[in-house]
Formats: C-alpha cells, sequence, structure tokens
C-alpha cells in the first residue's frame, strides 16, 4: 500500500510526467487540487474514487489536517493512492507535511516530483529565470508565508540579492509586495512580468514596472517574475498590457472552468 505523491506540472497536460500519467490510470483513489485541469483529470482510471481538496481562496477550503486524515485512511485501505498537486508536491505544495504524518502512521511514502510554476510560468511566456549577462540565480518565494512566524521571507534581503525574484500565490499581495520591495530599497524602475494560467489555452502575460506592481488587480492563479530578465522575453509572446479587461474576463469565465 502506497500514495504516491504526485506532481501535476503547471497545468498543460503535456507536461506531466511520464510516470504520473502511468499512475493516474493505475490508481484505486485520487485526492487532487482545485488546480489540476480537466484534461489531467480526464486521465484517472474511471473505476477510481476521486476527492476533491481543492482551496478556493474565494469558497470551498479543505484544510491541510482533514487531507492528511483522507490519505492516511485511504492510504491504510488501498494498494496505490494517487494524492494529485499542482505544480511540485514539494514547492509549496505541504508535500512534506503530507508525507511526514503517512510515514507516522506506517504508511508507504513514494514522490513523483512535477514541472513547478515558478520555471515553467516564465519559460512559457518566453522569459528565462536566468540569462547571462542578467541575471545569474533566482529565488523562489510564496506570497502567503505568515510575517509573524520564525523563518518568515526578508523582503529586505531578497530587494538586495540583484537577481530574479519569482513569486508564487502572490495575485492577492501584490501591492504589499511592492511596498515591501520599494522600502527595502529596490529601484521602483525594476521590470516586472505577471503571467496568468500559465502554460494552458487562456495563458496572459503583462509587462510593467515594480512600481506599478499591485495597481490593478491580478487575476489568480499567476507567477510575478521581478528583475531584468522580465523587461524583454527572448521568445516573442503577445502580450496584453490591460490587467484591469484581464481581470474582467478572468471574473466572467470563473466558474465555467475546473482551473477556479
Amino acid at each position: 500500500m502506497t500514495v504516491f505523491l504526485v506532481g501535476a506540472g503547471p497545468g498543460d497536460p503535456d507536461l506531466l510526467t511520464l510516470k504520473a500519467a502511468r499512475l493516474l490510470g493505475q490508481a484505486d483513489v485520487v485526492v487532487y487540487d482545485r488546480l489540476v485541469g480537466p484534461d489531467i483529470l480526464a486521465m484517472i482510471a474511471p473505476w477510481a474514487e476521486r476527492i476533491d481538496v481543492g482551496k478556493n481562496p474565494y469558497g470551498k477550503r479543505t484544510n491541510q489536517t482533514e487531507i492528511n486524515r483522507i490519505l492516511i485512511d485511504r492510504g491504510a485501505q488501498h494498494e496505490t493512492v494517487v494524492r494529485l498537486k499542482g505544480g511540485d508536491p514539494f514547492v509549496f505544495g505541504r508535500g512534506g507535511e503530507e508525507a511526514l504524518d503517512l510515514e507516522a502512521a506506517g504508511i508507504d511514502v513514494q514522490v513523483v516530483p512535477g514541472i513547478t510554476s515558478s520555471i515553467a510560468g516564465p519559460a512559457a511566456a518566453g522569459i528565462p529565470v536566468t540569462h547571462r549577462g542578467v541575471s545569474s540565480a533566482f529565488t523562489v518565494v510564496t506570497a502567503h508565508q505568515d510575517p509573524t512566524k520564525p523563518g518568515s521571507i526578508d523582503w529586505e534581503a531578497l530587494a538586495r540579492l540583484n537577481s530574479t525574484l519569482v513569486v508564487l500565490m502572490g495575485a492577492t499581495r501584490a501591492a504589499r509586495i511592492r511596498a515591501r520591495l520599494l522600502s527595502a530599497g529596490m529601484d521602483p524602475t525594476t521590470p516586472v512580468a505577471v503571467v496568468v494560467e500559465a502554460t494552458t489555452p487562456r495563458q496572459r502575460q503583462f509587462r510593467l514596472t515594480l512600481a506599478d506592481l499591485g495597481d490593478r488587480p491580478i487575476p489568480n492563479p499567476a507567477v510575478i517574475v521581478i528583475g531584468g530578465v522580465a523587461a524583454e522575453p527572448v521568445i516573442a509572446n503577445e502580450t496584453n498590457p490591460n490587467l484591469a479587461a484581464a481581470l474582467h474576463e478572468h471574473r466572467a469565465l470563473e466558474g465555467a472552468s475546473s482551473w477556479h
């Protein structure tokens, strides 16, 4: 009996790993997140039990304690259980917490890495997170880190790195990110790119500067890229500079798509 922590990648089903696709066709139970799209869910065996544990920021939420309980319960009953997560299970996916609880319950755990949106999102918009002569390093952070907890993000240090900063889950906190980085001395003209629903048919990307980040609402899910590499994509992609129009379109379609 094994629970597989499987990364579903950034959205495009063609970016799923071969092992992940094989496991979806074999699993007795699949426990999945809200950002796993319908084309990937269609790969699940017809006999498998499907359990939606998605955390919708504007609605239904399944807390992590309940998710862990479900995984332990199903993992003790079935030969193959897949815990399917967007991106990679160990990149802000709480895969580590789930693995610890499963191991403590005596259930075998295996990890199937997935392509993280922190790299795939910028790449899909033609933005390399490192580029010779522009940036030789990149840092990935989540905007949902509790600032009161030990080890919280040091935005002042990030502002001084002079490298690429990739922010996940930052759509609703863009103005706070801008304020922290500007107060730490980052140049307000620093290029910023926002990639929305990366690698999916509805992908859009926007170019702005740090000074403008947060002035307009940003659709979710989005990857925010801050640094010189965001200025000019190395691969031409259509860019819509109108974030307000994009948000209006996003809200009009919300609920009609399994991505939300």
